[in-house]
């Protein structure tokens, strides 16, 4: 199987959840990744107090280092910092989410590296970016998503604001320095230089602030908070039913209408209060009220099937239980079983990303601490007396 990426080599100096998700999108489209880990510790989501496996793999290392192999490196040492030096020599791309100032301290910044390799492209991830007033500040998806204006935004309209269940900010930093990296790569193709990315937590959930930094600039009143309602359709959001939820999509005259003939309730069009969009998106509150009150009458399930029936654009709200047991799921490769060498079948998350000819795929677990050290070692030149006393004095593990 030929793969996307499959002549770029990447090195992962990153942990916990942005930059190895990135490093795992990139590992899925066929790149060599090589997930560079400090001695003895190695990232800091092995030793997270989260989800566990049977065997004590952590769930959240797993989720985001697939399809990479595995080098443990001390860089504070000498021995350490000449080992990745070698492994930079040969690589194309390069990732790190340390505190800006830190890579720069451990001589494993950008300018270190091009001296070594122009090819190279450099990618940083932090909280806030590489400059401005903020820049030395510990970055974490909670604060992101607080200071770009996302919890402003999200919950139900009077009560408090409230975090995105999903971290947004972590997971789009990720996507964004991947699009930044490809983008570098292909600049590399014409030019034969390498370049610096950064992006970070905060610039990502801001960039995802679309719609609510629209209304900003064309009112001047920040946005605030509307629940799962849309900012300027409806009926476009989550009413319950008699046994649960049910997301409806309505949010045109022709679906309102097909919406409204299907609850069998032709006097709400000639209501005044919703005969435009403009008059339901002002009296939403009331339209809610309206058809909760016939959605109450069935089941979830049932009100879907006759919405859908109809062309109406409708979802049942489900947990992830549902979700991922779900036939479209499956029937996507969205849910995939892998072969773990201590915990033995284990599920992950399949590729979004669907490519004719280059397929994306999944080709193995996350490494053990370690794991490829020596394979890496003997790749670089190091002889097996070599690696034996670079272990001897703990530059590598």
């Amino acid at each position: 199987m030929t793969f996307a990426l499959e002549n770029l080599t990447v090195l992962d100096l990153t942990q916990v959840m942005a930059g190895p998700y990135c490093c795992q999108l990139l590992g899925d489209l066929g790149a060599d990744v090589i997930k560079v880990e400090p001695v003895g510790r190695g990232d800091a989501t092995r030793q997270a107090t989260g989800h566990r496996l049977p065997h004590g793999e952590s769930a959240a290392f797993l989720a985001v280092n697939r399809n990479k192999r595995g080098i443990a490196l001390d860089l504070k040492s000498e021995a350490g910092r000449e080992t990745f030096y070698r492994l930079v020599d040969e690589a194309d791309v390069v990732v790190e989410s340390f505190r800006p100032g830190v890579a720069a301290r451990l001589g494993v910044d950008y300018p270190t590296l091009r001296e070594r390799n122009e090819r190279i492209v450099y990618a940083s991830i932090s909280g806030f970016g590489q400059t401005g007033p903020y820049s030395q500040r510990a970055g974490y998806d909670l604060i992101a998503q607080a200071m770009s204006g996302i919890m402003s935004v999200t919950g139900d309209a009077g009560g408090p604001p409230t975090k995105s269940g999903v971290p947004v900010a972590d997971l789009s930093a990720g996507l964004f320095c991947a699009v930044g990296i490809l983008s570098a790569c292909l600049s590399r193709a014409a030019t034969g230089r390498g370049q610096a990315v950064d992006t970070s937590l905060y610039d990502a959930a801001l960039a995802l602030s679309i719609w609510e930094t629209s209304e900003l600039w064309a009112t001047g009143r920040a946005p605030g908070r509307l629940g799962s309602a849309h900012r300027v359709n409806a009926p476009y959001e989550a009413l319950p039913t008699r046994d649960g939820h049910l997301t409806i999509g309505a949010n045109n005259e022709r679906l309102w209408q097909r919406l409204c003939a299907v609850l069998e309730r032709p006097e709400l069009p000639a209501d005044e209060r919703f005969a435009t969009n403009t008059d339901r998106v002002r009296h939403r509150v009331e339209l809610a009220g309206e058809l909760a009150r016939t959605l109450r009458t069935r089941d979830t399930e049932e009100w879907a099937e006759l919405l859908l029936e109809a062309g109406v654009p409708v979802g049942p709200i489900r947990d992830y239980a549902q979700s991922c047991a779900d036939p479209h799921t499956l029937a996507r490769e969205m849910v995939l079983e892998l072969e773990h060498p201590t915990e033995g079948t284990v599920r992950s998350l399949g590729v979004p990303v669907k490519l004719s000819g280059t397929p994306a795929g999944v080709r193995r677990v996350a490494p053990g601490l370690g794991e490829h050290t020596d394979e890496l070692l003997r790749a670089t030149g190091r002889s097996d007396e070599e690696i034996r006393a670079l272990r001897a004095e703990g530059a590598v593990e």
